[in-house]
């Protein structure tokens, strides 16, 4: 049954959460989510209660964030440098000189999409071009989109932008579609919205007849069930990578709508559906945050997230989710003047001026190629103010209905195990190798 939600003029009365709280709650629940999600990824939830029970906090001895916090991190300090003004041309610098150019070192935990974008960056291959390989429909885009949201609060469709020229240089299509869809949620959420509006706005940013989009309506259809249908409504029976972005995105934004936007449920929703549960929950957490505040987050799964150990991206060594999302609420148009610092892991101070990407390469030099004429690098002039927490910006309000749900039958049976796997394209780590960088094929099913 279709379901129609208006996006309200204003947040609920009352609400009195500051935007620096809900940057801080944005990144570090996406951090925590990663945290959390990491050691069920790739399991279906039967493997999952036959293992924990259900995961209800940290399962891990040492938890910490993987790629997908790593990566938020490398885009959050690239957005905080340019901000509005970002380019295809800024995003493809920065992976050449923080990640393409350097020695690769374990580069554990990268995901498919990733090795396939370097592996076209190394060979010479530019942006957009970059972004044309097997992976590109993966939510590689989506797990490091929420910086976006942050710079963007209130101001969905800006976000959804910002989000689509970073991906330029590693996603296309659906791919993209999912990126934009996680920066305009929480961009929504930053500005005080509902869950039904970040749910609107997510979707309001995505074309209609897409398969992210259809994804989504599916999984806020079934949310009021419960897990075990949203799961059913979203997940490709017999398919074994589980990255895919329209999958992912809705499970996450699923499992956000079924816990009304609490920070925990949502997080813990997403954990136990497995998939691809690192980015799942981290999306889902995202989300949550951004709407809940930093304070909704449970202190002892805030106080395990420290500085990024760069155990995928070394040069992101040090680097606190929570000082970055200071650094992009100090950027963000109307923000005070960025006239203080805050410190990178203890390590050195951390302000707009000191995040152009480093310029020392220890991997083998590139030849430039030619590109196409580059918009100017210069920031557009802000708008004269910022909505804060208590105001949705214009293109929120605008968006005034959007269908959330579709018509469609009864929730399917849980999906099934692929009969054969397919054989690994040639971006895919070797089938035989079981170090973290390998998102292993996974069984699919309840």
């Amino acid at each position: 049954m279709a379901s129609t939600a208006c996006i309200p003029p204003a947040p609920a009365p009352g609400d009195a959460v500051g935007l620096r709280d809900r940057a801080r709650g944005a990144l570090l629940g996406l951090a925590v989510g990663d945290a959390l999600g990491a050691p069920a990824e790739n399991m279906k939830p039967s493997e999952i209660r036959a293992r924990w029970g259900r995961i209800t906090g940290y399962v891990a001895d040492r938890p910490a964030g993987t790629d997908d916090t790593e990566y938020a991190i490398f885009s959050g300090l690239l957005l905080a440098r340019h901000g509005a003004g970002l380019t295809q041309a800024h995003v493809e610098t920065a992976w050449h000189e923080w990640i393409a150019d350097r020695e690769e070192g374990p580069f554990r935990g990268a995901g498919f999409s990733e090795r396939g974008t370097l592996e076209n960056l190394r060979r010479g291959l530019a942006a957009p071009i970059s972004a044309q390989h097997r992976h590109a429909w993966s939510d590689g885009l989506a797990m490091r989109a929420a910086p976006h949201g942050v710079f963007a609060a209130g101001r969905p469709a800006e976000a959804a932008r910002l989000a689509a020229i970073d991906g330029s240089v590693s996603h296309e299509g659906e791919g993209i579609y999912g990126g934009q869809a996680v920066a305009a949620g929480v961009a929504a959420a930053m500005a005080g919205a509902s869950t039904v509006a970040v749910v609107a706005s997510a979707l309001a940013v995505v074309p209609d007849d897409s398969w992210t989009a259809r994804c989504l309506r599916r999984a806020l259809t079934a949310a009021h069930r419960g897990e075990r249908a949203v799961r059913s409504a979203v997940v490709i029976g017999g398919y074994p990578w589980t990255d895919l972005a329209p999958e992912a995105v809705a499970l996450a934004l699923g499992a956000y709508a079924a816990a009304d936007g609490d920070f925990t449920d949502s997080v813990l929703t997403a954990v136990n559906m497995g998939r691809d549960a690192d980015t799942t929950a981290a999306v889902a957490g995202a989300l949550a945050g951004a709407t809940r505040g930093v304070h909704a987050i449970p202190s002892d799964w805030a106080t395990a997230i420290g500085p990024a150990r760069g155990s995928c991206l070394p040069t992101m060594a040090g680097h606190h989710v929570l000082e970055v999302a200071d650094l992009l609420t100090r950027a963000a148009p109307g923000a005070p003047p960025d006239t203080g610092h805050v410190r990178d892991g203890g390590q050195r101070p951390l302000t707009l001026n000191t995040l152009a990407p480093p310029t020392t390469t220890r991997g083998p030099s590139r030849t430039p190629h030619p590109k196409p004429d580059q918009p100017s690098e210069a920031a557009p002039t802000p708008p004269p103010s910022m909505p804060g927490a208590g105001h949705l910006a214009p293109d929120l309000d605008t968006a005034a209905t959007t269908t959330l749900g579709c018509s469609r039958g009864p929730v399917p049976e849980p999906d099934q195990p692929s009969e054969a796997t397919p054989t690994p394209p040639p971006s895919m780590p070797p089938a035989g190798h079981s170090g973290p960088d390998a998102r292993t094929p996974a069984e699919v099913g309840p």
